[in-house]
Protein backbone atom coordinates (compact mmCIF):
# COMPACT_ATOMS: atom_id res chain seq x y z
CA UNK A 1 0.00 0.00 0.00
CA UNK A 2 1.01 3.55 -0.64
CA UNK A 3 0.31 6.66 1.64
CA UNK A 4 0.06 9.05 -1.47
CA UNK A 5 -3.27 6.41 -2.48
CA UNK A 6 -3.96 5.77 1.63
CA UNK A 7 -4.38 9.48 2.31
CA UNK A 8 -6.93 10.46 -0.38
CA UNK A 9 -8.32 13.67 -0.14
CA UNK A 10 -11.26 12.83 -2.69
CA UNK A 11 -14.80 12.55 -1.58
CA UNK A 12 -17.57 9.84 -3.34
CA UNK A 13 -19.07 13.10 -4.67
CA UNK A 14 -16.46 15.46 -5.89
CA UNK A 15 -17.67 18.88 -5.30
CA UNK A 16 -16.13 22.37 -6.38
CA UNK A 17 -15.09 25.17 -4.36
CA UNK A 18 -17.33 28.54 -5.39
CA UNK A 19 -15.63 31.77 -4.12
CA UNK A 20 -14.27 30.78 -0.96
CA UNK A 21 -10.39 31.61 -1.51
CA UNK A 22 -10.57 32.48 2.17
CA UNK A 23 -10.69 28.93 2.97
CA UNK A 24 -7.47 27.68 3.54
CA UNK A 25 -8.90 24.50 5.52
CA UNK A 26 -7.58 21.28 4.15
CA UNK A 27 -9.92 18.32 2.92
CA UNK A 28 -9.65 16.77 6.39
CA UNK A 29 -10.09 19.59 8.62
CA UNK A 30 -13.11 20.01 6.65
CA UNK A 31 -14.33 16.60 7.51
CA UNK A 32 -13.79 17.46 11.37
CA UNK A 33 -16.17 20.80 11.34
CA UNK A 34 -18.86 18.34 9.43
CA UNK A 35 -18.72 15.62 11.84
CA UNK A 36 -19.00 18.16 15.26
CA UNK A 37 -21.37 19.99 13.50
CA UNK A 38 -23.93 16.92 12.59
CA UNK A 39 -26.88 15.65 15.01
CA UNK A 40 -25.81 12.37 14.86
CA UNK A 41 -22.51 13.79 16.74
CA UNK A 42 -24.58 15.31 19.18
CA UNK A 43 -26.77 12.57 19.93
CA UNK A 44 -23.83 10.58 21.32
CA UNK A 45 -24.13 12.55 24.52
CA UNK A 46 -27.13 10.57 25.82
CA UNK A 47 -25.70 7.49 24.62
CA UNK A 48 -23.92 4.18 27.04
CA UNK A 49 -20.56 3.98 27.16
CA UNK A 50 -20.61 1.43 29.88
CA UNK A 51 -23.48 2.76 32.72
CA UNK A 52 -27.17 3.39 30.83
CA UNK A 53 -29.42 6.12 31.59
CA UNK A 54 -26.88 7.04 34.48
CA UNK A 55 -27.71 10.38 36.32
CA UNK A 56 -24.03 11.01 37.06
CA UNK A 57 -22.08 13.96 35.95
CA UNK A 58 -18.82 12.17 35.79
CA UNK A 59 -19.90 9.03 34.28
CA UNK A 60 -19.24 8.62 30.40
CA UNK A 61 -21.15 8.75 27.80
CA UNK A 62 -20.15 7.67 24.04
CA UNK A 63 -19.32 11.79 23.29
CA UNK A 64 -16.97 11.93 25.91
CA UNK A 65 -15.36 8.81 24.93
CA UNK A 66 -15.19 10.04 21.67
CA UNK A 67 -13.78 13.13 22.53
CA UNK A 68 -11.34 10.62 24.00
CA UNK A 69 -10.68 8.32 21.43
CA UNK A 70 -9.79 11.38 18.53
CA UNK A 71 -7.34 12.86 21.23
CA UNK A 72 -5.04 9.34 22.00
CA UNK A 73 -5.79 8.81 18.21
CA UNK A 74 -3.85 12.25 17.31
CA UNK A 75 -1.45 11.85 19.65
CA UNK A 76 -1.12 8.36 18.27
CA UNK A 77 -0.41 9.82 15.14
CA UNK A 78 1.93 12.26 15.58
CA UNK A 79 4.15 10.02 17.59
CA UNK A 80 3.67 7.45 14.03
CA UNK A 81 4.49 10.22 11.88
CA UNK A 82 7.70 10.94 12.97
CA UNK A 83 8.75 7.58 13.49
CA UNK A 84 7.75 6.51 9.85
CA UNK A 85 9.87 10.10 9.35
CA UNK A 86 12.88 9.77 11.42
CA UNK A 87 13.59 6.18 12.04
CA UNK A 88 11.62 3.64 9.26
CA UNK A 89 12.26 6.37 6.47
CA UNK A 90 9.59 5.19 4.16
CA UNK A 91 10.09 7.82 1.35
CA UNK A 92 6.58 7.14 0.34
CA UNK A 93 5.99 9.22 3.38
CA UNK A 94 5.86 12.96 2.94
CA UNK A 95 6.75 15.33 5.78
CA UNK A 96 3.34 16.94 5.02
CA UNK A 97 1.80 13.78 5.53
CA UNK A 98 2.15 13.50 9.11
CA UNK A 99 -0.76 16.73 9.53
CA UNK A 100 -3.18 14.98 7.22
CA UNK A 101 -2.37 11.71 9.22
CA UNK A 102 -2.78 13.69 12.61
CA UNK A 103 -6.30 15.24 11.10
CA UNK A 104 -8.07 11.17 9.93
CA UNK A 105 -7.13 10.34 12.91
CA UNK A 106 -9.21 12.96 15.33
CA UNK A 107 -11.85 12.58 13.13
CA UNK A 108 -11.90 9.08 12.93
CA UNK A 109 -12.11 8.91 16.24
CA UNK A 110 -14.95 11.09 16.62
CA UNK A 111 -16.75 8.92 13.98
CA UNK A 112 -15.80 5.44 15.34
CA UNK A 113 -19.06 4.64 17.46
CA UNK A 114 -21.35 7.18 15.75
CA UNK A 115 -23.27 4.00 14.50
CA UNK A 116 -24.05 2.35 17.84
CA UNK A 117 -27.41 1.50 18.71
CA UNK A 118 -29.07 2.65 22.14
CA UNK A 119 -27.29 1.24 25.40
CA UNK A 120 -24.14 0.41 24.36
CA UNK A 121 -23.11 -2.83 22.87
CA UNK A 122 -25.11 -4.74 24.58
CA UNK A 123 -27.86 -3.25 22.14
CA UNK A 124 -25.92 -4.59 19.32
CA UNK A 125 -25.89 -7.83 21.05
CA UNK A 126 -30.16 -7.44 21.28
CA UNK A 127 -30.25 -6.79 17.57
CA UNK A 128 -28.69 -9.87 16.75
CA UNK A 129 -30.58 -12.03 18.55
CA UNK A 130 -34.10 -10.57 18.21
CA UNK A 131 -33.28 -11.30 14.39
CA UNK A 132 -31.78 -14.42 15.08
CA UNK A 133 -34.79 -15.34 17.33
CA UNK A 134 -37.78 -14.09 14.56
CA UNK A 135 -36.39 -14.47 11.38
CA UNK A 136 -37.62 -17.42 10.79
CA UNK A 137 -41.05 -16.77 11.93
CA UNK A 138 -41.69 -13.80 9.83
CA UNK A 139 -43.18 -13.98 6.41
CA UNK A 140 -43.59 -12.15 3.42
CA UNK A 141 -46.22 -12.95 0.62
CA UNK A 142 -46.27 -16.44 2.37
CA UNK A 143 -42.64 -16.96 2.66
CA UNK A 144 -39.87 -16.61 5.29
CA UNK A 145 -37.46 -13.87 5.69
CA UNK A 146 -35.30 -16.49 6.47
CA UNK A 147 -35.75 -18.04 3.14
CA UNK A 148 -36.45 -15.05 1.05
CA UNK A 149 -32.89 -13.20 2.14
CA UNK A 150 -29.48 -13.77 0.48
CA UNK A 151 -27.45 -14.96 2.63
CA UNK A 152 -25.19 -11.71 3.04
CA UNK A 153 -28.70 -9.97 3.55
CA UNK A 154 -29.23 -11.87 6.09
CA UNK A 155 -25.84 -12.35 7.94
CA UNK A 156 -25.69 -8.64 8.30
CA UNK A 157 -29.23 -9.07 10.27
CA UNK A 158 -27.73 -11.74 11.96
CA UNK A 159 -23.99 -10.10 13.05
CA UNK A 160 -25.15 -6.46 13.07
CA UNK A 161 -22.31 -3.84 14.04
CA UNK A 162 -22.51 -0.53 14.73
CA UNK A 163 -18.97 0.08 12.98
CA UNK A 164 -20.77 -1.42 9.91
CA UNK A 165 -23.50 0.99 10.86
CA UNK A 166 -21.14 4.05 10.77
CA UNK A 167 -20.31 3.78 7.75
CA UNK A 168 -23.46 3.11 6.38
CA UNK A 169 -24.14 6.61 8.83
CA UNK A 170 -21.83 9.06 7.43
CA UNK A 171 -21.93 8.16 3.25
CA UNK A 172 -25.80 7.92 3.27
CA UNK A 173 -28.03 8.30 6.15
CA UNK A 174 -26.84 12.06 7.59
CA UNK A 175 -28.81 14.11 5.16
CA UNK A 176 -26.26 16.90 4.38
CA UNK A 177 -26.43 17.76 0.88
CA UNK A 178 -28.23 14.92 -0.80
CA UNK A 179 -28.23 10.95 -0.48
CA UNK A 180 -24.13 10.34 -0.05
CA UNK A 181 -24.56 11.63 3.84
CA UNK A 182 -21.55 13.76 5.34
CA UNK A 183 -19.55 13.17 1.82
CA UNK A 184 -16.33 12.66 3.70
CA UNK A 185 -12.24 12.54 2.57
CA UNK A 186 -11.84 8.23 1.52
CA UNK A 187 -8.94 8.09 3.23
CA UNK A 188 -11.07 9.09 6.53
CA UNK A 189 -13.72 6.43 5.27
CA UNK A 190 -11.05 3.92 4.66
CA UNK A 191 -9.93 4.28 8.42
CA UNK A 192 -12.99 3.80 9.75
CA UNK A 193 -13.33 0.47 8.38
CA UNK A 194 -12.01 -1.96 11.08
CA UNK A 195 -12.93 -5.25 9.11
CA UNK A 196 -12.87 -5.06 5.74
CA UNK A 197 -15.15 -7.93 5.19
CA UNK A 198 -18.83 -8.98 4.39
CA UNK A 199 -21.18 -10.72 7.05
CA UNK A 200 -19.64 -13.97 4.55
CA UNK A 201 -16.60 -12.87 5.42
CA UNK A 202 -16.56 -12.70 8.89
CA UNK A 203 -13.81 -15.77 10.73
CA UNK A 204 -13.75 -15.10 14.78
CA UNK A 205 -10.91 -17.90 14.47
CA UNK A 206 -8.83 -17.48 12.07
CA UNK A 207 -6.85 -15.00 14.82
CA UNK A 208 -6.33 -12.35 11.47
CA UNK A 209 -7.91 -9.66 13.35
CA UNK A 210 -9.39 -8.43 10.19
CA UNK A 211 -11.96 -11.20 9.90
CA UNK A 212 -13.33 -11.30 13.09
CA UNK A 213 -16.50 -9.26 12.51
CA UNK A 214 -18.23 -7.56 9.32
CA UNK A 215 -17.09 -4.23 8.03
CA UNK A 216 -19.91 -3.22 5.50
CA UNK A 217 -23.65 -4.23 5.00
CA UNK A 218 -23.97 -5.68 1.83
CA UNK A 219 -25.99 -2.06 0.96
CA UNK A 220 -22.43 -0.65 0.86
CA UNK A 221 -21.05 -2.94 -1.50
CA UNK A 222 -20.02 -0.37 -3.85
CA UNK A 223 -19.07 2.48 -1.80
CA UNK A 224 -16.74 -0.69 0.23
CA UNK A 225 -15.24 -1.36 -3.23
CA UNK A 226 -14.81 2.02 -4.72
CA UNK A 227 -12.97 2.50 -1.29
CA UNK A 228 -10.74 0.00 -1.77
CA UNK A 229 -10.27 0.30 -4.96
CA UNK A 230 -9.34 4.14 -4.72
CA UNK A 231 -7.15 3.58 -1.60
CA UNK A 232 -5.14 0.52 -3.09
CA UNK A 233 -6.08 -1.77 0.09
CA UNK A 234 -8.05 -4.35 -1.81
CA UNK A 235 -9.21 -6.73 1.50
CA UNK A 236 -6.70 -5.36 4.04
CA UNK A 237 -6.93 -3.00 6.57
CA UNK A 238 -6.03 0.76 6.03
CA UNK A 239 -2.58 1.24 8.35
CA UNK A 240 -4.55 3.99 10.27
CA UNK A 241 -7.36 1.50 11.42
CA UNK A 242 -5.00 0.14 13.20
CA UNK A 243 -4.17 2.73 15.27
CA UNK A 244 -7.39 3.73 15.78
CA UNK A 245 -8.43 0.81 17.19
CA UNK A 246 -5.35 1.63 19.51
CA UNK A 247 -6.37 4.32 21.01
CA UNK A 248 -10.02 3.40 21.16
CA UNK A 249 -8.48 0.06 23.19
CA UNK A 250 -6.25 2.23 25.39
CA UNK A 251 -9.61 4.89 25.98
CA UNK A 252 -11.85 2.27 27.19
CA UNK A 253 -9.55 0.04 28.90
CA UNK A 254 -8.81 2.85 31.10
CA UNK A 255 -11.81 4.97 31.13
CA UNK A 256 -14.08 1.71 32.23
CA UNK A 257 -11.55 1.06 35.08
CA UNK A 258 -12.09 5.20 36.23
CA UNK A 259 -15.81 4.92 36.02
CA UNK A 260 -16.40 1.38 37.37
CA UNK A 261 -14.15 3.22 40.44
CA UNK A 262 -16.68 6.11 40.74
CA UNK A 263 -19.71 4.19 40.55
CA UNK A 264 -18.17 1.97 43.43
CA UNK A 265 -18.45 -1.54 41.60
CA UNK A 266 -14.40 -1.75 42.43
CA UNK A 267 -12.58 -0.24 45.51
CA UNK A 268 -8.98 0.96 45.28
CA UNK A 269 -7.58 -1.94 47.73
CA UNK A 270 -9.52 -4.68 45.24
CA UNK A 271 -8.19 -3.02 41.97
CA UNK A 272 -4.39 -3.35 43.74
CA UNK A 273 -5.13 -6.63 44.67
CA UNK A 274 -6.67 -7.62 40.89
CA UNK A 275 -3.59 -5.97 39.01
CA UNK A 276 -0.90 -7.94 41.64
CA UNK A 277 -3.31 -11.59 40.94
CA UNK A 278 -3.26 -10.88 37.22
CA UNK A 279 0.40 -10.69 37.12
CA UNK A 280 1.04 -13.73 39.17
CA UNK A 281 -1.36 -15.62 36.63
CA UNK A 282 0.88 -14.62 33.60
CA UNK A 283 3.60 -15.69 35.61
CA UNK A 284 2.28 -19.13 35.49
CA UNK A 285 1.43 -19.07 31.96
CA UNK A 286 5.37 -18.37 31.16
CA UNK A 287 5.22 -14.94 30.55
CA UNK A 288 8.91 -13.82 29.55
CA UNK A 289 10.29 -11.98 32.27
CA UNK A 290 10.93 -8.85 30.99
CA UNK A 291 7.27 -8.42 29.83
CA UNK A 292 6.15 -8.88 33.50
CA UNK A 293 8.67 -6.47 34.85
CA UNK A 294 7.55 -3.69 32.56
CA UNK A 295 3.82 -5.34 33.55
CA UNK A 296 4.87 -4.87 37.78
CA UNK A 297 6.43 -1.71 37.09
CA UNK A 298 2.75 0.21 35.63
CA UNK A 299 0.81 -1.95 37.96
CA UNK A 300 2.82 -1.11 41.18
CA UNK A 301 2.74 2.73 40.05
CA UNK A 302 -0.47 2.96 41.82
CA UNK A 303 0.36 1.87 44.67
CA UNK A 304 2.78 4.47 44.56
CA UNK A 305 0.69 7.19 43.76
CA UNK A 306 -1.30 6.60 47.01
CA UNK A 307 1.52 6.92 48.93
CA UNK A 308 2.41 10.18 47.39
CA UNK A 309 -1.22 11.40 48.31
CA UNK A 310 -1.11 10.57 51.22
CA UNK A 311 1.97 11.95 52.02
CA UNK A 312 0.65 15.61 50.57
CA UNK A 313 -2.52 15.22 52.56
CA UNK A 314 -4.76 15.25 49.47
CA UNK A 315 -7.89 14.83 50.30
CA UNK A 316 -9.45 11.73 48.94
CA UNK A 317 -5.64 9.83 48.29
CA UNK A 318 -7.42 6.84 46.66
CA UNK A 319 -9.52 8.54 43.87
CA UNK A 320 -6.81 11.14 43.40
CA UNK A 321 -4.40 7.65 43.19
CA UNK A 322 -6.58 6.22 40.72
CA UNK A 323 -7.29 9.08 38.55
CA UNK A 324 -3.62 9.90 38.01
CA UNK A 325 -2.55 6.76 37.77
CA UNK A 326 -5.52 6.47 34.42
CA UNK A 327 -3.07 9.05 33.43
CA UNK A 328 0.25 6.92 33.59
CA UNK A 329 -1.50 3.79 32.19
CA UNK A 330 -2.50 6.10 29.04
CA UNK A 331 0.64 7.41 28.12
CA UNK A 332 2.52 4.49 28.53
CA UNK A 333 0.07 2.29 26.32
CA UNK A 334 0.37 5.37 23.41
CA UNK A 335 4.30 4.42 23.98
CA UNK A 336 3.79 0.76 23.35
CA UNK A 337 1.07 1.48 20.52
CA UNK A 338 3.37 3.47 18.51
CA UNK A 339 6.01 0.88 19.37
CA UNK A 340 3.80 -1.64 17.81
CA UNK A 341 3.22 0.04 14.98
CA UNK A 342 7.06 0.98 14.32
CA UNK A 343 8.08 -3.01 14.91
CA UNK A 344 4.88 -4.37 12.70
CA UNK A 345 5.45 -1.79 9.45
CA UNK A 346 6.08 -3.59 7.26
CA UNK A 347 3.18 -6.36 7.82
CA UNK A 348 0.48 -3.50 7.87
CA UNK A 349 1.70 -1.91 4.35
CA UNK A 350 1.78 -5.42 3.05
CA UNK A 351 -1.82 -6.21 4.36
CA UNK A 352 -0.42 -9.49 6.04
CA UNK A 353 -0.59 -7.48 10.08
CA UNK A 354 -3.42 -10.47 11.66
CA UNK A 355 -2.27 -8.56 15.52
CA UNK A 356 -3.53 -5.10 17.02
CA UNK A 357 -0.49 -2.89 17.66
CA UNK A 358 -0.77 -3.31 22.01
CA UNK A 359 -0.62 -7.28 21.28
CA UNK A 360 3.36 -7.62 20.45
CA UNK A 361 4.24 -5.42 22.99
CA UNK A 362 4.53 -5.59 26.82
CA UNK A 363 1.62 -3.19 26.66
CA UNK A 364 -0.72 -6.22 25.97
CA UNK A 365 -0.36 -7.84 29.88
CA UNK A 366 -2.16 -4.44 31.18
CA UNK A 367 -4.51 -4.09 28.32
CA UNK A 368 -5.65 -7.72 29.44
CA UNK A 369 -5.49 -7.09 33.00
CA UNK A 370 -7.66 -3.87 32.73
CA UNK A 371 -9.96 -5.69 30.29
CA UNK A 372 -10.33 -8.58 33.20
CA UNK A 373 -11.04 -6.46 35.94
CA UNK A 374 -13.56 -4.16 34.28
CA UNK A 375 -15.48 -7.12 32.66
CA UNK A 376 -15.87 -9.04 36.10
CA UNK A 377 -16.62 -5.71 37.91
CA UNK A 378 -18.28 -3.56 35.96
CA UNK A 379 -20.02 -5.49 33.47
CA UNK A 380 -21.29 -8.28 35.81
CA UNK A 381 -22.31 -5.71 38.57
CA UNK A 382 -25.93 -5.65 39.53
CA UNK A 383 -26.96 -2.04 38.72
CA UNK A 384 -25.52 -2.75 34.73
CA UNK A 385 -27.41 -6.18 34.62
CA UNK A 386 -30.47 -4.87 35.62
CA UNK A 387 -30.63 -2.05 33.31
CA UNK A 388 -29.21 -4.63 30.24
CA UNK A 389 -32.66 -6.70 30.96
CA UNK A 390 -34.45 -3.35 31.26
CA UNK A 391 -32.62 -2.49 27.72
CA UNK A 392 -33.54 -5.53 26.08
CA UNK A 393 -37.06 -5.13 27.21
CA UNK A 394 -37.24 -1.52 25.24
CA UNK A 395 -35.20 -3.18 22.13
CA UNK A 396 -36.95 -6.18 21.75
CA UNK A 397 -40.22 -4.26 22.00
CA UNK A 398 -39.34 -1.43 19.61
CA UNK A 399 -37.79 -3.72 16.56
CA UNK A 400 -40.92 -6.06 16.63
CA UNK A 401 -43.00 -2.87 16.22
CA UNK A 402 -41.01 -1.32 13.71
CA UNK A 403 -40.01 -4.75 11.44
CA UNK A 404 -43.88 -5.62 11.66
CA UNK A 405 -44.62 -2.20 10.23
CA UNK A 406 -42.10 -2.25 7.38
CA UNK A 407 -42.63 -5.75 6.09
CA UNK A 408 -45.41 -4.54 3.31
CA UNK A 409 -44.30 -0.56 3.45
CA UNK A 410 -43.71 0.66 0.01
CA UNK A 411 -45.48 -2.12 -1.43
CA UNK A 412 -49.39 -2.30 -3.13
CA UNK A 413 -50.52 -4.12 0.29
CA UNK A 414 -52.22 -1.38 2.55
CA UNK A 415 -50.79 -1.37 6.33
CA UNK A 416 -53.23 -0.78 8.47
CA UNK A 417 -53.92 1.56 11.59
CA UNK A 418 -51.31 0.84 13.67
CA UNK A 419 -48.72 0.10 10.85
CA UNK A 420 -49.32 3.39 9.36
CA UNK A 421 -48.55 5.52 12.81
CA UNK A 422 -45.48 3.29 13.64
CA UNK A 423 -44.39 4.19 10.02
CA UNK A 424 -44.74 7.79 11.09
CA UNK A 425 -42.68 7.96 13.39
CA UNK A 426 -39.46 6.76 11.50
CA UNK A 427 -37.39 9.62 10.11
CA UNK A 428 -38.30 11.17 7.00
CA UNK A 429 -34.67 11.50 5.78
CA UNK A 430 -33.98 7.66 6.59
CA UNK A 431 -37.53 7.16 4.80
CA UNK A 432 -36.24 9.69 1.71
CA UNK A 433 -32.89 7.66 1.79
CA UNK A 434 -34.71 4.09 1.63
CA UNK A 435 -36.60 5.84 -1.93
CA UNK A 436 -33.49 6.54 -3.00
CA UNK A 437 -31.46 3.76 -2.77
CA UNK A 438 -34.45 0.94 -3.54
CA UNK A 439 -35.60 2.49 -6.57
CA UNK A 440 -35.05 -0.18 -9.51
CA UNK A 441 -33.88 -2.84 -6.95
CA UNK A 442 -35.59 -6.32 -7.10
CA UNK A 443 -38.05 -6.84 -4.54
CA UNK A 444 -35.67 -9.36 -1.95
CA UNK A 445 -33.77 -6.58 -2.35
CA UNK A 446 -36.15 -4.11 -1.47
CA UNK A 447 -37.32 -5.85 1.70
CA UNK A 448 -33.62 -6.24 2.75
CA UNK A 449 -33.82 -2.11 2.66
CA UNK A 450 -36.26 -1.76 5.22
CA UNK A 451 -35.54 -4.32 7.18
CA UNK A 452 -32.24 -1.82 7.31
CA UNK A 453 -34.88 1.21 7.92
CA UNK A 454 -35.90 -0.15 11.14
CA UNK A 455 -32.00 -0.81 12.14
CA UNK A 456 -31.44 2.65 11.42
CA UNK A 457 -34.21 4.07 13.19
CA UNK A 458 -33.12 1.87 16.40
CA UNK A 459 -29.62 3.50 15.71
CA UNK A 460 -30.52 7.18 15.28
CA UNK A 461 -32.03 6.51 19.12
CA UNK A 462 -30.38 7.63 21.91
CA UNK A 463 -30.59 5.83 25.28
CA UNK A 464 -32.98 8.36 26.68
CA UNK A 465 -35.82 8.33 23.71
CA UNK A 466 -35.46 4.49 23.12
CA UNK A 467 -37.05 4.74 26.61
CA UNK A 468 -39.63 7.38 26.67
CA UNK A 469 -40.92 6.17 23.11
CA UNK A 470 -41.35 2.51 24.96
CA UNK A 471 -43.05 3.77 27.65
CA UNK A 472 -45.21 5.99 25.29
CA UNK A 473 -46.71 3.43 23.06
CA UNK A 474 -47.03 1.07 26.51
CA UNK A 475 -49.62 3.65 27.47
CA UNK A 476 -46.99 4.32 30.52
CA UNK A 477 -46.86 8.09 29.20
Amino acid sequence: MEWRKLLGEDRIRSYKVRGNAGDLRTEFEKDYHRIIGSASFRRLQDKTQVFPLDRSDFIRTRLTHSLEVSSLAKSLGQNIGRKILHEIGDEGFLDSYQADVCDILQCAGLLHDIGNPPFGHFGETVIREWFRKNLGGIFYKGESLDRLLLPQMKGDLLHFEGNTQALRLVTKLHYLVDEHGMNLTKGLLGTIIKYPVSSLGIQEDSGDIKNKKMGYFYAERDIFSDLQESLGTYGARHPLAFVLEAADDIAYLTADIEDAFKKGCITFGQLAQELKEYGRRMEGEGTPKGELEEYYAMAGALDERFRKAVGRCVAQPENHAVQNWIVRVQGQLIACATDGFSRNYRKIMEGSCQESLLDSTYGRLMAGALGDIAYRYAFLSKPILRLEIAAETILNFLLGKLVDAVIYYDTNQKPNEIQEKVIALISDNYKAIYRIYSEGKDEVEKLYLRLLLVTDSICGMTDSYAKSLYQELNGMG
